[in-house]
């Protein structure tokens, strides 16, 4: 099924209760910014600060295992998604819009490497280094047959969505469609059985935020009212996101100058 191009341009703020049980991490996972199922476990990864490494811990918080990958590179690790056969890692942090180097890379489930889907931006005609900028993406997430990667565009406060094929090649991106999110997206994830879109998100201020997008692809072309929530949870850097069910995820957050890294239950009380 495609995606089809549309302008989301309806945001609710929604002041219903959001529930949240924290739980603590090991300190392995200080820079945690992606975040996926592995069996009964989750798997995470660390963003620019570590190797190429993926965590499995439990949802109790205690580290089982981490992956080194030699032949791999962490340059700026940003999001992880998944699909029946594959998860895909996001080596698409480019906060200052310099980067000539945007890939996604490609494992099976037993978290062997089978290929790398290496990007640019279309629209981008220069590198020059610029702190406000459009090009950067840390929220990628798998939408039928395409994975489709959120921009974190720090010029406009609303992401723009690049579709893009699950094999390993070279891909030019152009935006299929602009979400009104009023803030800086990190995390997202979209659940096929519920077809559901949720992200994670923050503004200038540190605000924090979780969205729903219900009926994602059923509702195509057509307007979807993208509903977001305040997340009770103060310092915190949350930069991963998985969906359990329609009321429930988890989510993590980066340790902060003087916390520790933290898994969040989310809970909507509907």
């Amino acid at each position: 099924m495609h995606l089809y191009i549309f302008l989301f341009s309806s945001l609710f703020f929604c002041h219903a209760q959001l529930s949240v049980v924290t739980i603590k991490l090991p300190s392995e996972l200080e820079e945690t910014s992606g975040l996926e199922f592995k069996g009964n476990h989750l798997l995470t990864h660390n963003d620019s600060g570590d190797k190429a490494r993926l965590y499995e811990f439990t949802t109790e918080g205690k580290l089982i295992k981490s992956t080194l990958f030699y032949d791999l590179k962490n340059k700026d690790w940003e999001d992880l998604a998944a699909d029946e056969h594959h998860y895909y890692i996001a080596d698409t942090g480019n906060n200052f819009a310099t980067r000539e180097n945007l890939r996604i890379y490609i494992l099976n489930k037993e978290l062997i490497p089978e290929g790398t889907i290496q990007i640019r931006y279309e629209a981008q005609k220069s590198f020059s280094k610029a702190s406000i900028n459009e090009y950067d993406a840390e929220a990628l997430t798998v939408v039928g047959g395409n994975l489709v990667l959120f921009s974190k565009n720090r010029k406009t406060r609303q992401s723009q969505l690049y579709s893009l094929p699950k094999t390993a090649g070279e891909y030019s991106l152009t935006p299929i469609a602009t979400i009104d999110t009023e803030a800086l997206i990190t995390a997202a994830d979209y659940s096929e059985k519920e077809d559901l879109l949720a992200l994670t998100g923050y503004d200038f201020d540190g605000k924090q935020y979780f969205y729903t997008l219900a009926k994602f692809r059923q509702n195509g072309i057509k307007n979807i009212d993208l509903t977001r929530y305040p997340i009770p949870v103060n310092p915190a850097q949350i930069e991963a996101l998985k969906i359990i069910n329609k009321n429930e995820f988890w989510i993590t957050s980066e340790s902060e100058s003087k916390g520790e890294p933290r898994l969040f239950h989310l809970k909507l009380e509907l």
